[in-house]
């Protein structure tokens, strides 16, 4: 069996997503390492994952949070400039890192959130076979189909292509601190010139969660890229190994009356104010609110929410139990929760807030299985409007259905472990030998 090294953007989202798929390669008898700023081991709850801490001078304990507050929070072009620098460092910073870590540790193989540049480019550096992860909308670019970030519906048409390229200069011009650092590490690590995050894709296997029918048309994916779904803990392992019990159950809920889920992610769910025009729309059109947090607010916050009119107002609801009851979720758009609700066949209110939630909002409005509206500008009455459209055209609920039967037969978490284990050739793999100790290099399992 292998040692395999798992580099991803140190947010619980991701995290989560990835260490779900650890834990399946864990119970096939693999060795898994997660590698990043310490801050970082404390999304992992599963003892069979390990930890080996990076950055301490540059991203020392304690820092995460900062950037964390920055990415979900960015405010305007400054802070959005902010946002790009903190990626474009942490970047710099793992590819400086990882390959002596790698070395020590034994590292056979790379597990590479698509996220994060670093994991792809020091892979190839060191001929280390690795697997591409798309855990956001794919980053793989097409001509005519908008990036993921862009809010852009899907056309096939001479002024849409133009549309498309103009976007994506515009947002290459903004990503350029990030792009400079692509390239000056891949010159760096004696690897081929690029500069940028689709650039550094694995060339063996690459996965991601969404599935065919919820993207827009496309012709160009590689053939060694495959929609898996969602990434999961299979059903024979425990829910502690991601997360801990928290006591969260499901509400009782009438059954005279429709069922509104709200969650705006782990990284939104801070946001009180957009919360509480939800709670004035829901509570405006006699429906039942059940409204996750994630824990973004405090008791106070969660109080006002209720007492504006929320049925049940929660730091976490269990997502899958509750949208399969529900009538129509009220999203931020983030993968996760869209991808549940399709399994549900519950049509969707996307709120699109950053990172790919747009281009999130623009798939649903493709494939005709929700509304959007924007989560600035929207008012309760706006909110109130779209939702209502939704309780009453079961057209919704309808096209969602062979998006569900393409998430049934995705896989999942063990077809993704499958390729990976296939394409990577480490089945039968001896894990290499790890390096010396180095009294520098510290490697924490956080259980």
């Amino acid at each position: 069996m292998a040692h395999f090294g798992v580099v991803a953007p140190a947010f619980y989202s991701h995290y989560n997503a990835m260490a779900a798929l650890s834990a399946e390669l864990a119970g096939r008898g693999h060795r898994i390492t997660f590698l990043h700023q310490i801050d970082a081991g404390a999304y992992l709850k599963d003892p069979r994952l390990g930890f080996h801490a990076l950055g301490q001078g540059t991203h020392p304990a304690g820092s995460l949070a900062a950037s964390i507050e920055r990415a979900a929070n960015p405010g305007g072009p400054l802070g959005l400039r902010r946002v790009i620098q903190d990626m474009a460092r942490t970047t710099e910073m793992l590819c400086r890192e990882l390959p002596p870590a790698i070395d020590a540790l034994g590292i056979d193989a790379l597990l590479c959130d698509q996220m994060e540049a670093a994991g792809g480019m020091v892979a190839e550096s060191m001929d280390l076979p690795f697997a591409s992860v798309a855990n956001a909308l794919p980053v793989n670019r097409e001509p005519g189909i908008p990036l993921p970030v862009m809010p852009f519906d899907f056309e096939d048409s001479e002024r849409a292509r133009h549309m498309v390229e103009g976007s994506t200069r515009v947002y290459d011009w903004l990503m350029a601190p990030h792009a400079e650092v692509i390239a000056a590490q891949a010159r760096r690590l004696g690897i081929a010139p690029r500069s940028a995050m689709h650039e550094c894709l694995s060339p063996l296997v690459q996965v991601s969660q969404t599935v065919e029918t919820f993207d827009f048309p496309r012709q160009a994916l590689p053939p060694h890229f495959h929609h898996v779904g969602p990434l999961r803990l299979s059903a024979n392992t425990s829910a502690s190994a991601s997360m801990p019990d928290d006591g969260r159950r499901m509400p009782d809920i009438a059954p005279d009356r429709p069922f509104v889920f709200a969650s705006l992610g782990t990284l939104q769910g801070g946001r009180f104010g957009l919360f509480k025009r939800i709670v004035q729309a829901c509570r405006k059109q006699g429906v039942q609110l059940l409204l996750a947090h994630c824990g973004g607010l405090d008791e106070r916050q969660a109080q006002a929410l209720r007492d504006a009119g929320a049925d049940w107002v929660v730091a976490f609801a269990p997502q899958e139990q509750v949208l399969a009851r529900a009538d129509v979720v009220i999203s931020h758009a983030g993968s996760n929760t869209v991808m549940d609700a399709i399994a549900a066949s519950t049509p969707i209110l996307a709120l699109p807030i950053a990172f790919d939630q747009p281009g999130a909002a623009a798939r649903i409005r493709h494939a005709g299985i929700g509304l959007s509206a924007s989560p600035r500008f929207a008012s309760p009455a706006q909110i109130g409007r779209l939702l209502r459209r939704l309780l009453d055209d079961p057209g919704f609920a309808q096209r969602m259905a062979p998006l569900a039967a393409d998430l049934a037969r995705a896989g999942g978490t063990p077809r993704a472990a499958d390729l990976i284990d296939t394409a990577l050739g480490v089945q039968q793999q001896p894990a290499r030998a790890a390096a010396p100790a180095d009294a520098q290099l510290r490697v924490a399992s956080l259980g």
